[in-house]
């Protein structure tokens, strides 16, 4: 089970690890897009992090909910409303529950990752973050079949994310900015691919604490 101190923990250390990472993200970010997906990340986990002290009685959905409103008033640029999309879905499976099966979060993910499509429109391979995430959930699932526990299933997707996040290099752009580069942007890494891996890295790592 994944009880809400534990997604609260996610969220902080998720906000921790893209001001970590804010120049990296840009930097991958000044290669074939705006320039700014590092400081748009960093902003809006910020806010979501000054947040959290209030939502520690909240049950899951609106907590989530909560980070879906705050990132896409926050998050500039194509990231805030994609990310928000993921959050908004997510939170509608876990309405009221205060703690997350392996089942549950599998439907969070998912219903999460239907929402990034839904409004991105991309696809695998169109190097967008849907190339981390997609392999998260199939492994996610995968492990889940298995009957391995939510943490292992984590695991796994936090590894398939990053697998992902990486084999977006060679490929080129069909979604965003990146797009209008054509086969400029095949050699460089997705920057949206690469903060999904990230948060579903978080995750995994929230999902080991107590």
């Amino acid at each position: 089970m994944i009880h809400t101190s534990q997604i609260l923990a996610w969220l902080k250390s998720s906000a921790e690890k893209y001001a970590e990472q804010k120049k990296y993200l840009t930097e991958l970010d000044t290669a074939i897009g705006d320039a700014d997906h590092g400081n748009n990340m960093t902003r809006g986990f910020s806010k979501v992090s000054g947040q959290l002290d209030s939502l520690t009685d909240k049950d899951i959905g609106t907590i989530l909910k909560t980070v879906a409103m705050t990132l896409i008033s926050s998050i500039g640029g194509a990231s805030g409303p994609l990310y928000g999309t993921f959050f908004l879905n997510a939170s509608k499976t876990a309405e009221g529950k205060k703690e997350l099966s392996v089942n549950d979060m599998e439907e969070l993910l998912k219903e999460g990752v239907a929402g990034v499509k839904m409004r991105g429109k991309a696809e695998p391979g169109d190097k967008t973050m849907i190339d981390a995430f997609d392999p998260a959930l199939e492994a996610y699932g995968t492990s889940a079949e298995n009957g391995e526990d939510i943490q292992k299933c984590l695991e796994a997707a936090a590894s398939a994310a990053e697998k992902g996040a990486e084999e977006t290099i060679p490929l080129i752009a069909k979604k965003g900015r990146a797009s209008y580069l054509g086969e400029r942007s095949k050699g460089h890494k997705d920057p949206g691919a690469t903060s999904a891996a990230m948060l579903i890295r978080a995750l995994s790592d929230a999902a080991g604490q107590e």
